[in-house]
C-alpha cells in the first residue's frame, strides 16, 4: 500500500508543530510535507523549527497565499491537506486566509481530504456568540460554505478548544497555570474597559464555562466522537488533569 501524503499548512503554530510531530510519528504510513510560507519573514525560530522537521523526515514545500499557483503547485504534490492556521482575534485574517487554499485544492483537483483550521468550538452551534469575539466562529463558517460548495472532502474536527489548555488557569485571563491565591470572578458589577482582544476572550469563557456551549448538545450522525474513533488511546478526566498542579 503506498503512503499517503500529507502537507501540514501552518505548522510552525501551536496545533501545527503537534500535527507534524504525529505525521512523522507515522512514517511508516505517511510522507510528511510541511508548507515553507514565503511571507515567513524573520522570525528565526519558525525557520529553525522548519527544518528541524526536515531533519527529521518532512519535505518542505514553498509556496505563498498572495501566489495562486504556488499554492495549486504545493497541493498537486500530495493526497491530504491539514490546515492549522490560528485566526487573530482581531479579525481571524488567517482564517478567511483559508479561501485561498480551498480555492487551489479546487483547481488542482486530486486532494482526497481536505481538514480545515477548526479544533475550537463547533462554530455551526455558535450563531448567538457575543460580539467581538463572534467573528471567529462566523468567518470559520464562511470558509466551511467555501469547502463545501467546491465540493472537496473534509473533515471538521472540533477539539472543544483542547479544554485543558483553558480549564488549568480557572478561566483567569491572566495566566495559564491554577491561581494559587485567589481568583478574579469576572462580571462582578465593577465595569473595566476591555480592549477587543480581552472581550474576545471574556465572551469566549463566558460561552465555554458559564453556557457551556461545549458540552451542551449531543453528538448527531453528522460526527463521531473520538473516544469511539481511538479506543486504544488513553484519555483523562479533568479532576485528574489538574491533580498535576498540586
Amino acid at each position: 500500500m503506498a503512503k499517503r501524503k500529507v502537507l501540514v499548512v501552518g505548522g510552525t503554530g501551536y496545533i501545527g508543530k503537534r500535527i507534524v510531530k504525529a505525521s512523522l510519528a507515522q512514517e511508516d504510513h505517511i510522507t510528511t510535507y510541511v508548507l515553507q510560507r514565503r511571507e515567513m519573514g524573520f522570525d528565526i525560530d519558525k525557520v529553525q523549527l522548519l527544518f528541524s522537521f526536515k531533519k527529521q523526515g518532512a519535505r518542505l514545500i514553498e509556496a505563498s497565499f498572495s501566489d495562486h499557483n504556488s499554492l495549486v503547485d504545493a497541493v498537486k504534490q500530495v493526497d491530504v491537506v491539514i490546515c492549522t492556521m490560528s485566526g487573530s482575534h482581531s479579525g481571524s485574517h488567517e482564517t478567511l486566509l483559508q479561501l485561498k487554499l480551498v480555492k487551489a485544492i479546487k483547481e488542482a483537483g486530486n486532494i482526497k481530504r481536505f481538514i480545515p483550521s477548526e479544533f475550537g468550538t463547533d462554530p455551526s452551534r455558535m450563531g448567538h456568540a457575543l460580539e467581538p469575539g463572534r467573528v471567529t466562529f462566523d468567518d470559520k463558517m464562511v470558509v466551511r460554505r467555501a469547502i463545501e460548495d467546491a465540493k472537496i472532502p473534509f473533515t471538521y474536527v472540533t477539539a472543544n478548544c483542547f479544554a485543558g489548555y483553558f480549564a488549568a488557569n480557572l478561566s483567569q485571563m491572566e495566566t495559564l497555570l491554577p491561581p494559587k491565591e485567589k481568583v478574579t470572578i469576572y462580571g462582578d458589577g465593577n465595569v473595566k474597559g476591555l480592549d477587543c482582544f480581552g472581550q474576545t476572550v471574556v465572551g469566549h469563557l463566558y460561552h465555554f464555562f458559564y453556557e457551556g456551549c461545549l458540552t451542551n448538545f449531543q453528538i448527531g450522525e453528522e460526527g463521531e466522537e473520538a473516544s469511539e474513533l481511538y479506543p486504544d488511546v488513553k484519555y483523562i478526566r479533568m479532576d485528574e488533569y489538574l491533580k498535576l498542579y498540586l
